[in-house]
């Protein structure tokens, strides 16, 4: 069987700083929606959080998981979802690209999604991440699924271009000036083989 390469995001229904949240409580984090795309299906798909056992059928079949930010904050909100459903993915355990990890490392620096895919795709996202949560609340799960399979899109582009170039354009902090980030080891290509 041929293992896929998934490239997701997750939106939540509240956030850390939400009264009955509290910052770095992950267990307290609630879905509304994962969008994933799958490279062996060439197809994008968008999750409530109802729908977390086909998430994580879709998970099951994948070698590799690719995101933004992801190791610091999709996979704990998502791992604990997945703790709770028998047989489901042990996300740690996968293989993982984090392009904004891969960018810390090269720069030591951060950088938001949407400055990425400006440098790179000459695009913007569609929302900022906040605005996810007011979506949420306002009933616009059409709009919201929208705006999170739009940041797979950029995502997996960004991904695209970052094992196909092995560098990403990245606008320097100090001078906003675009500047060139290559990275160390060489990208790594879908398991599709």
């Amino acid at each position: 069987m041929t293992l896929d390469t998934l490239v997701f995001d997750i939106e939540t229904q509240n956030f850390f700083t939400d009264p009955d949240v509290g910052w770095d409580n992950y267990d307290a984090l609630k879905i509304s929606v994962v969008a994933v795309y799958s490279y062996l299906e060439d197809r994008y798909y968008c999750y409530e959080e109802r729908e977390m056992d086909k998430l994580a059928d879709l998970f099951n079949d994948a070698r590799r998981i690719v995101g933004f930010s992801m190791n610091r904050y999709d996979i704990p909100v998502l791992n604990n979802y997945f703790q709770r459903l028998p047989g489901a993915p042990k996300l740690w355990e996968m293989e993982r690209v984090d392009l904004l990890e891969e960018i810390e490392m090269a720069t030591g620096q951060r950088v938001s999604l949407d400055r990425l895919a400006m440098a790179n795709l000459g695009m913007s996202k569609t929302h900022h991440g906040s605005e996810a949560i007011t979506l949420y609340r306002d009933g616009k799960m059409e709009e919201l699924k929208e705006y999170c399979i739009n940041d797979v899109k950029i995502t997996k582009e960004l991904y695209d271009l970052y094992r196909k170039q092995n560098f990403l354009l990245m606008p320097s902090k100090k001078t906003g000036e675009i500047i060139k980030v290559e990275f160390a080891k060489p990208a790594a290509t879908p398991a599709l083989l």
